[in-house]
């Protein structure tokens, strides 16, 4: 019997800083064993670069993913919807599974501030995991 690969979508406003780095870790830690998808309410013109150097310092790249629009297809293909301050703009499907994490917005703020909020995402990315990877 094949077991199906959960999928998480990861949703911020501009999906350039939280659900960006979110996303890096995801990949980085579940090592393909979870289907990872990352999007914004309103998408930026490109990544924050201090999240970007806040990744790297992790030994995580994330230079390559660029933002994306949030559909409702994205959402309706995840199993697991995890918002980051998008608040009323992510739709809602009965069934799934929501969790709104509560996150200081990286944009505009240097690195020493985007690092605290790096940490506490891989917190929660690696309670997340232990979760679903049993």
């Amino acid at each position: 019997m094949t077991v199906q690969q959960p999928s998480i979508l990861l949703v911020c406003v501009h999906n350039a800083g939280r659900s960006q780095m979110a996303a890096g870790y995801l990949r980085h830690l579940a090592a393909g064993r979870i289907e990872v998808r990352s999007a914004g309410s309103m998408p930026a013109e490109q990544i924050n670069p201090v999240a970007v150097e806040a990744m790297r310092e992790e030994g995580i790249d994330i230079t390559a993913e660029q933002p994306k629009v949030l559909t409702t297809e994205a959402v309706q293909a995840s199993d697991v919807v995890i918002t980051m301050g998008c608040g009323d703009a992510c739709p809602f499907f009965p069934g799934k599974r929501y969790e709104d994490w509560k996150l200081d917005d990286p944009a505009g703020q240097g690195i020493e501030a985007v690092r605290p909020i790096r940490d506490e995402i891989k917190g929660r990315i690696e309670a997340l995991l232990a979760e679903l990877l049993v």
